[in-house]
């Protein structure tokens, strides 16, 4: 266990030469926000917070903490599902969101130069409008692009498009030292050395501080449809997926979802969903330059599902059906979280033809542990999103059970060749479920690399490897 020496006067009056009095704030001034993520359920305070406004702020501050052994999480918008961003030594908090400049947009090379703390959303619009395209669609549109980065998000079009690891062509990051590295950069293919970039990514804060990022994108499809698809039940919408994939007519996403989360979601919009008298739903979608690749795809998907045993093809065209279906989507996770007091998360990845066994397996636990588990993701990755819900249970039953739930659900994904986090990551939660998967050899490598980035271990202490 490290010892984190405790904030003092003489380090609150350097970090305010550093980011001046009106952005650092101590004790009873800290908004409560701060203290957690999105999840909630672990909880802890910094000292200090500091908010951010440059690459040279970052550096002295960690200098700093470096010199005098004193503990630092990045904070973006807090909404992770981990508890990656909770200080839990507290010590001082480095608030990104404020460095959220857009420097470039270089339209020769195909790349956007930003500032970690732009949200996902202000990237998607701005190149939009400039007949760009960021592919990576994690579905929580006002994260910043520094917490995608470091969590290696994933998101709906990662079927066809693949993840945030795979749209980083380089960046600039602040090492717990207080050293500045460039990583990466404009280029295309880079054989050189180590890539210390990729061990950055979806590192969760351990390792370095990344304070501008220069991302790859594409030319913007000119074409976009999606079909609702419902099913009899979940068997026959995930046993779908695999013959659409073999199908050739690649979907941009592929999502499943049951009838009681479509409910919730109608419930906690009130709106209401093009269907919801089915069991189960898959949600695809298609893109492309001309509307008759699209509709060529989609119709070959069309067609498959009706002769497989789907009930009937929404095609989700018009401006009211997408804003209906995807706002639907995007509320998923809010509408189970408003419908009970506390939950956790479960996000698996199991290969895609086991989805089905899995989503099954969960609906056993629900009956043999008599609590709601409800569940969405991406069919056409595997990567699952499964909440246990507390609703009536008291504090004492709500521990035992999901503990339980969750050994239970970690060690069938283990079973079914799949791995703890697709998408949301480690951070304090999900720690030990790790560490029975991989094992000692390979948590004693992950814990190697900390440690040559972070001899202090000085940088988000207590997460991911430790």
């Amino acid at each position: 266990m490290n010892e984190y020496r405790k904030i003092d006067d003489k380090d609150i009056e350097f970090l305010k030469s550093v980011v001046g009095q009106d952005n650092i704030f101590v004790g009873n001034e800290i908004s409560e926000d701060y203290s957690h993520d999105e999840l909630g359920g672990i909880s802890n305070y910094p000292d200090a917070l500091v908010k951010i406004h440059s690459t040279e702020e970052v550096s002295k501050i960690m200098k700093h903490a470096h010199e005098n052994t004193i503990s630092v999480v990045a904070r973006g918008s807090g909404t992770g599902l981990v508890g990656a961003s909770v200080p839990l030594h507290g010590g001082i908090m480095i608030d990104l969101t404020e460095m959220n400049r857009i420097l470039e947009l270089d339209e020769e090379n195909l790349t956007l130069t930003v500032e970690p703390g732009v949200l996902l959303m202000e990237i998607g619009k701005y190149v939009e409008e400039n007949d760009l395209f960021y592919p990576p669609d994690p579905g929580e549109k006002s994260a910043t692009i520094g917490g995608n980065i470091s969590t290696n998000a994933g998101g709906m079009r990662a079927v066809k498009y693949g993840v945030t690891r795979d749209y980083v062509r380089g960046f600039e990051v602040v090492l717990p030292s207080g050293e500045v590295l460039q990583l990466g950069g404009k280029v295309v293919k880079n054989s050189s050395g180590y890539s210390i970039k990729d061990l950055v990514i979806g590192s969760e804060g351990t390792l370095g501080i990344i304070t501008k990022a220069v991302l790859k994108l594409l030319p913007l499809p000119k074409k976009s449809i999606s079909l609702l698809i419902p099913f009899p039940n979940l068997d026959k919408s995930i046993e779908m997926v695999p013959k659409i994939i073999k199908s050739k007519a690649v979907p941009t996403a592929i999502e499943f979802m049951e009838r009681d989360v479509i409910l919730a979601a109608e419930d906690f919009l009130g709106k209401k969903f093009p269907d919801n008298s089915s069991d189960a739903y898959l949600l695809l979608t298609f893109d492309g330059n001309t509307p008759e690749q699209v509709e060529k795809d989609y119709s070959v998907v069309a067609d498959l599902c009706l002769s497989e045993g789907a009930l009937d093809v929404f095609i989700v065209d018009t401006d009211e059906r997408k804003e209906s279906v995807w706002s639907a989507r995007g509320a998923f996770l809010e509408a189970v979280s408003a419908s009970t007091p506390e939950m956790d998360e479960c996000d698996v990845v199991v290969p895609r033809n086991k989805v089905a066994e899995f989503i099954k397996y969960t609906h056993q636990l629900s009956k043999k542990f008599n609590v709601r588990i409800p569940s969405f993701g991406h069919a056409g990755d595997g990567n699952l999103h499964v909440y246990v819900c507390k609703d009536d249970l008291n504090d004492e039953e709500w521990e035992n059970k999901l503990k339980e739930v969750f050994n239970c659900m970690y060690n069938k994904s283990v079973e079914l060749n799949g791995l703890v986090s697709g998408e949301h990551g480690i951070g304090y939660a999900k720690r030990e479920y790790m560490f029975e998967q991989y094992g000692e050899a390979y948590m004693t490598i992950m814990r190697g690399i900390k440690a040559a980035f972070d001899p202090k271990n000085i940088l988000n202490p207590g997460k991911v490897c430790q």
